[in-house]
């Protein structure tokens, strides 16, 4: 990830609300391609999600920061993280409908895709149903997705755009 990174701390609890917020302020602050907007879950005595956004220039990041605390918003240098679930990154615009994992790869900054439970890379020509929400994690330097097996040999993100809340039947 570049290093010319800023944290947002919004005191947002939720992932949805976070993922909006990283969209909102995208486009308030005209942010180019190249920029990669994360989440980052804070434990301790006031859990929440940060956001992060990573910039491909000082200057910019100088602006975006100036920008964002004329506006209130806490701002800090650096990521919270190594960690980040990545929501804005380039080419996430076209992760749409269903691709090879291929196309994934060749479309977008995700360098690389796991299957939860295998030990083996997906062939690159494995389908992978985006559902239109494709949301990978930054490991050791490398933005990976983790996708789960679904109907008829194709491939799911694991984390889906809808999740259904923990204990939904109570």
């Amino acid at each position: 990830m570049t290093t010319h990174a800023l944290t947002v701390d919004a005191e947002v609890r939720d992932l949805r609300a976070a993922d909006h917020l990283l969209h909102t302020l995208a486009a308030e602050l005209d942010l180019p391609e190249g920029t990669f907007g994360c989440t980052h879950l804070i434990r301790g005595d006031r859990p929440r999600v940060a956001l992060s956004l990573a910039v491909p220039s000082r200057p910019l990041l100088s602006t975006v920061q100036e920008r964002l605390a004329a506006r209130a918003h806490q701002v800090a240098p650096g990521t919270p993280d190594a960690m980040g679930r990545a929501v804005i990154y380039p080419g996430v615009t076209a992760l749409t409908g269903t691709l090879t994992v291929a196309d994934v790869l060749d479309r977008s900054a995700i360098t690389r895709v796991t299957v939860l439970g295998s030990p083996a890379q997906p062939a690159p020509d494995t389908p992978l149903m985006t559902q239109d929400h494709v949301r990978p994690h930054w490991h050791d330097g490398e933005l990976v997705l983790t996708a789960m097996p679904a109907v008829g040999g194709t491939l799911v993100p694991f984390e889906v755009p809808e999740p259904t809340p923990c204990c939904a039947d109570h």
